[in-house]
């Protein structure tokens, strides 16, 4: 397959350019459908000529937009921790006890006394509030 030692590194060189070309192919894909300020038929120009013309259309792309990707990077990071953060407070909030025992059983007492749950119910009520 490889006649010397030159056609060997050629070969590396260029697997090394094509594993480059396609990161970068990524990270600019990727920024193209992250941004918000570009409509769908100018995401769509971008990514025709990204792949017609492909060392070309990265490095056109880099120079026209590159100073903003960080920032859209960044936004969507803030975006996604802002949306993480509210989930995990949601199901916090719902697996902590809403109120202490004294409190249920008061409120259970308050329903029994307005004739909105039986004697039944409100001594399991005050079984699930004791245990």
């Amino acid at each position: 397959m490889f006649n010397d030692n030159g056609s060997f590194l050629l070969a590396l060189f260029e697997f090394f350019l094509f594993f480059a070309w396609f990161m970068c192919l990524f990270w600019v894909f990727g920024d193209i459908f992250r941004s918000s300020d570009l409509g769908g038929g100018a995401k769509t120009l971008w990514v025709i000529f990204v792949i017609l013309v492909p060392w070309l259309g990265i490095l056109v792309y880099l120079i026209a937009r590159g100073g903003g990707m960080q920032q859209r990077q960044l936004e969507q990071m803030r975006s996604m921790q802002a949306a993480q953060a509210e989930y995990i407070q949601s199901v916090a909030a719902k697996s902590a006890p809403s109120s202490s025992a004294t409190e249920q059983i008061a409120s259970a007492k308050s329903l029994l006394d307005s004739g909105a749950i039986s004697q039944a119910e409100f001594d399991t009520l005050k079984a699930k509030a004791l245990a």
